[in-house]
């Protein structure tokens, strides 16, 4: 006879719990990664600040770094809600079995509940949007007062700086699109 052995709902309810506070935990952890590259990135430009006896330095590389970094900041906070949506979604059918949610409190079925935890982590997309934003606008402001005559030759980093800034901030503002939604009860 075979012996076999399964994990019961309780257990795969706890590592989905820790899963999802795994990733938000990322998310933060990619805001602090995101806060460093912007602050390296500056004083980079404000250490290789040409003077009259250095070569020019090619500042529209370090230009493009704000909005590479904001983009990736934007595709890690999607990666991170699709993965919590993912996990909420398991974690509300395991909150149904037996009909468990009829009975108890279910954060993760009952809207109420799912909406507040959706309408709290929108401030964290609210906080990424706006570093976003203002990190670039400093950096590409600063780019522009130090190396004027060296970004006027490359205009296109500048304005292919500002679009992806753009795009940037407006999928951090659409994240919350991909947020978890309990399922309408079957009737």
């Amino acid at each position: 006879m075979a012996n076999k052995s399964s994990v019961d709902a309780n257990y795969r309810f706890i590592a989905a719990s820790q899963e999802v506070n795994a990733r938000i935990t990322q998310r933060q952890q990619a805001l602090a990664l995101y806060v460093t590259l912007v602050v390296s990135l500056l004083a980079a430009l404000v250490a290789l600040k040409p003077t009259d006896n250095k070569g020019t330095v090619p500042a529209e590389w370090l230009l493009l770094g704000f909005p590479v970094a904001s983009l990736c900041l934007a595709f890690l906070n999607y990666k991170a809600e699709r993965a919590i949506t993912n996990l909420r979604r398991f974690m509300s059918v395991l909150e149904r079995l037996d009909n468990a949610h009829a009975i108890l409190p279910s954060y993760n079925t009952h809207r109420e509940w799912a909406t507040g935890a959706n309408k709290a982590r929108r401030f964290h997309d609210y906080a990424a949007a706006v570093l976003v934003a203002g990190g670039n606008i400093i950096g590409i402001s600063a780019a522009l007062k130090i190396y004027p005559s060296r970004l006027a030759e490359m205009p296109i980093t500048v304005w292919l700086s500002v679009t992806v800034t753009v795009v940037s901030v407006l999928a951090l503002l659409l994240v919350p699109r991909w947020s978890f939604t309990p399922e309408e009860p079957a009737v």
